[in-house]
């Protein structure tokens, strides 16, 4: 096993805050749009205590299919480290504008060809300048090239092979990921796994002992190196206090600079918790499953707080499951009688992992101030969400409400009421609402002893005031991890 690098204190403390989030894209409804772009732009701005910070505003994209081990038939390993990832690459604003400029002043001093005609701009293009829809366009093909198209993909990211040795970076800063690659003479690249506004993740071989790994390399940015050294220091904590991994946190292995790129190596795993229950066509998990996967993460949050450490970005989508073995089961489609029995996938392990420290955060130290998509949001889409939370837990309480139309009147009329649906609102955003499903519905307390324990816990964890929300500890010893749940199929 290769050792852990620690970084010097004196190093550490010129590393401000920053989030390194591969995945990025939840606090959004499951239905996912066809057409997206991605973009995000960079503002500095000046807090209360009158320091000057970097903030980075990332708009929305869903992610292209992750390759899923459960549908893969090549003998491949696990192949959903980060499952949530970015497909086109991102772009500065500054970058962009930057390039255009470049490419202006390179046309009018070198006029070889006439210009080329003007056509109609599809209706959901993106504004770009050439160059860099260009990139855009083969960001697509990235994944994995022939080994030897490497120098001509290399010199098409740098745009100028006269200069020196061919790049191994593209436009972005991202590496190139090439099949077979060495990289830090040690790891052999296998595929790519996801990819994001901070860099890649991708299974090697670590041939030093022949063990499937995975590694998350950094864009070849100072921000995002400087970012990933936090991760670093806050993955380096967790197995220093947990060496046996007794709280399924995901552990680092080693890490390294490599031609630029910081890379993290860790345990290769499974496909994340979402996207088991999509391929299973949002099937329930089994009651007694549903119950291990709540012990272990709370198990694993509770240790985080014990580390004064805030994870931030929890979901299903960094919740990977450790193996992926499945059996099928046919059962029966509840209301349908005369329906044929339809097949559902019962996973044969529950082990998971909470992955993707990239924006955890020490209580005692400053916060981030990187704005990913779910923190940043319209203040009309804002109030939708506050809408469906309503819908599933109920009113706000009325002391929670009235502290939130102090500080955010436009969300509330008649002093503490949600002010929602605005008048603007569009039917489908009113139909989205209203359609989605009471914590009462989802879990029925009435139906045995098990739910009615389940629905007590889910709602304590959930409720608005963070004053009256249950704690992970007190969660911990709540009377549903004392039921034995025997297996329902």
């Amino acid at each position: 096993m290769a050792a852990v690098h620690p970084l010097p204190p004196q190093i550490l403390s010129h590393y401000p805050r920053q989030s390194l989030n591969i995945n990025s894209q939840a606090g959004q409804a499951r239905k996912r749009a066809h057409q997206y772009t991605v973009s995000y732009s960079e503002v500095q701005e000046v807090d209360s205590n009158g320091h000057l910070r970097e903030v980075i505003v990332i708009e929305d994209t869903p992610p292209p299919p992750t390759i899923s081990p459960s549908t893969t038939h090549n003998g491949a390993y696990s192949a959903s480290y980060q499952p949530p990832i970015f497909g086109p690459q991102v772009r500065t604003r500054a970058r962009a504008a930057a390039e255009a400029q470049a490419q202006s002043a390179s046309s009018s001093s070198v006029m070889t060809a006439p210009a080329p005609k003007k056509r109609k701009r599809d209706h959901n293009e993106e504004v770009r300048a050439p160059a860099v829809k260009k990139a855009a366009a083969n960001s697509q093909q990235s994944a994995l090239i022939p080994a030897n198209s490497w120098e001509s993909r290399s010199a098409a990211a740098t745009d100028d092979t006269s200069k020196g040795p061919a790049s191994c970076d593209d436009k972005e800063g991202h590496y190139i990921i090439v099949p077979d690659d060495m990289i830090n003479r040690r790891y052999r690249t296998v595929r790519l796994l996801g990819q994001g506004t901070f860099g890649k993740v991708i299974e090697a071989v670590d041939t030093e002992n022949n063990t499937r790994v995975a590694i998350k390399i950094i864009r070849a940015i100072p921000k995002y190196r400087d970012a990933s050294k936090i991760e670093v220091r806050v993955l380096q904590k967790l197995r220093e206090r947990d060496p046996t991994n007794r709280n399924n946190c995901i552990h680092l292995l080693s890490w390294f600079d490599h031609r630029n790129h910081i890379c993290l190596v860790s345990e290769l795993l499974g496909m994340c918790v979402y996207d088991f229950i999509k391929e299973n066509d949002f099937a329930p998990f089994p009651r007694h499953h549903i119950q291990k996967f709540a012990r272990q993460l709370l198990g694993s949050v509770a240790f985080l707080h014990e580390l004064k450490l805030i994870h931030t970005d929890l979901k299903p989508e960094n919740i990977l499951l450790v193996h992926n073995d499945y059996r099928v089961v046919h059962v029966s489609v509840p209301g349908k009688r005369n329906a044929p029995p339809k097949p559902k996938r019962i996973l044969e392990h529950t082990d998971v992992r909470l992955i993707d420290f990239g924006s955890a955060t020490f209580e005692q130290e400053y916060h981030s101030s990187v704005v990913s998509t779910r923190h940043y949001r319209a203040p009309e889409i804002i109030l939708e969400h506050l809408a469906m939370m309503e819908m599933v837990m109920g009113k706000m309480p009325e002391r929670f409400a009235r502290a939130g139309a102090r500080s955010k009147p436009e969300y509330f009329k008649e002093g503490c009421k949600l002010d929602w649906p605005k008048p603007k609102a569009t039917r489908q955003s009113k139909k989205e609402v209203r359609s989605t499903r009471s914590l009462r519905d989802v879990i029925p307390p009435d139906t045995d002893n098990i739910n009615k324990q389940f629905h007590d816990l889910v709602k304590k964890l959930l409720a608005f005031d963070p004053n009256q929300r249950i704690t992970v500890k007190d969660a911990l010893q709540h009377p549903y991890f004392s039921l034995n749940i025997p297996p329902e199929i």
